[in-house]
């Protein structure tokens, strides 16, 4: 089988239904897919809507994977690449739309390149505008273009019109090389969320990979996280705190303290420019330099997770079932 379709869903029915339809009515012909969905433990009624539609998708088979327990992104997709029987697999989130062509173009570009690991699409804001996707891997240089706010030119990598090489790929839209995926034993669970696909890109480029960013691949990535204003403060912990994880697995324990204030500043800087602004507030400039300084600091979505799997384990929520 040439492609895996791996859609990874917490609480997105809606979104996840309309991912699906893109699946169907964007599959290249002749090309031998299935599809995998895995529900997160939702308590939104995902799983349902899509055992209502299995055996209905023009792509292949939809299979659905139940998790009883709410778990990382990380894990989601490592459990979905192993799970998967395709050459490729194309992780997407259930916001993510394939637009026509986009899988097409991900195969080829991968085809064409029998070095790259993954290559990932150009994806677009819901309005149609496009969204960064695509960077340089996190370090010293980079810390440094971003305190100077150089990063779109320095540090951002997507865009453009021809497929090239790049650092790191998001996993809203990205096709894997199930064999490379496997040579560096999938994805890092000890990262929940956020900087898991910055991890994984990093280790297949230290296995002699390649990454690929694909402007010719497009998908509208909804982004449902960032319009959950509830999980703001979550989202915000959860972030700091997994890229650190990622300097000091990268860079060790000392560089990652050191490169604090450097990733502090930009936000404390925003802060004083929105404290001297009329009508503007400086708090969620301070709320991220204050992450930057301390990311162990709070409570984040894996918290969120583990909450909501106390519920599930003390009957308060109905479970998702397998």
């Amino acid at each position: 089988m040439k492609l895996s379709y791996c859609v990874v869903n917490t609480n997105g029915r809606d979104d996840l239904l309309a991912c699906l339809d893109a699946i169907e009515a964007t599959a290249p012909p002749r090309v031998e897919s299935e599809t995998l969905v895995l529900d997160n433990a939702s308590d939104d009624g995902s799983a349902e809507a899509v055992r209502a539609r299995v055996g209905n998708a023009r792509s292949g088979k939809v299979r659905l994977i139940a998790l009883e327990r709410r778990e990382g992104k990380a894990a989601n997709d490592s459990r979905l690449l192993r799970e998967a029987r395709g050459e490729y697999a194309l992780l997407l989130n259930e916001d993510s739309e394939l637009t026509p062509g986009c899988t097409a173009a991900l195969i080829e570009a991968l085809d064409g390149e029998p070095r790259a690991a993954a290559a990932g699409a150009q994806l677009l804001d819901s309005d149609g505008s496009p969204a960064a996707c695509a960077w340089r891997l996190p370090g010293w240089g980079a810390a440094i273009a971003s305190a100077l706010f150089l990063h779109r030119r320095f540090v951002t990598q997507s865009g453009g019109e021809r497929t090239h090489e790049v650092g790191w790929v998001q996993s809203s839209a990205m096709l894997v090389r199930r064999s490379a995926a496997d040579q560096v034993g999938y994805l890092d669970h000890d990262f929940f969320v956020y900087s898991d696909e910055t991890d994984f890109c990093a280790r297949l480029h230290e296995a002699g990979w390649t990454i690929l960013h694909v402007p010719g691949a497009r998908a509208t990535h909804h982004d449902q996280l960032a319009s959950d204003s509830t999980g703001t403060d979550h989202r915000l912990v959860e972030f700091s705190r997994n890229r650190d994880l990622y300097l000091r697995k990268h860079l060790g324990a000392a560089q990652a303290l050191a490169m604090r204030p450097l990733l502090a500043f930009p936000n404390l800087l925003r802060a004083a420019c929105a404290a001297l602004a009329p009508g503007r507030s400086p708090r969620r400039y301070l709320a991220l330099a204050r992450a930057a300084m301390q990311p162990g600091r709070g409570e984040g979505i894996r918290e969120a997770a583990e909450a909501h799997n106390a519920r599930l384990d003390s009957g308060e929520t109905t479970p998702a079932s397998s």
